[in-house]
C-alpha cells in the first residue's frame, strides 16, 4: 500500500523528491501520513477536497483487496 500511495503522489505533485509516506499500524488499522512539499499540499487536497477523497477511495479499494483497514491523513506540520 505504501508503494501505491507514493506512486500516486509522485505523479500528482511538482516536487516529487519531497514526497514521504509514513506508515503506522495499531489494532489492525494501518495509518498513512502523507508528507509533501508545502507548495504541493493544495494539489493533493484539490478543489473542495476532491483529489484527497479520490486518493482515499483508491486506497480503500486496495485495502479491501489486501483485507486491511486504512486511514490516510496529510501531515501539514512543516508549513509556515
Amino acid at each position: 500500500m505504501r508503494n501505491f500511495l507514493e506512486y500516486l503522489l509522485v505523479h500528482l505533485v511538482n516536487h516529487p523528491d519531497a514526497v514521504e509516506v509514513e506508515e503506522n499500524e495499531a489494532d489492525g488499522l494501518h495509518e498513512y501520513s502523507l508528507k509533501v512539499h508545502p507548495e504541493d499540499v493544495g494539489r493533493i487536497i484539490g478543489k473542495q477536497g476532491r483529489t484527497i477523497q479520490a486518493i482515499r477511495t483508491l486506497a480503500k479499494v486496495r485495502a479491501i483487496q489486501d483485507n486491511i483497514r486504512v486511514r490516510i491523513s496529510i501531515d501539514q506540520d512543516d508549513q509556515e
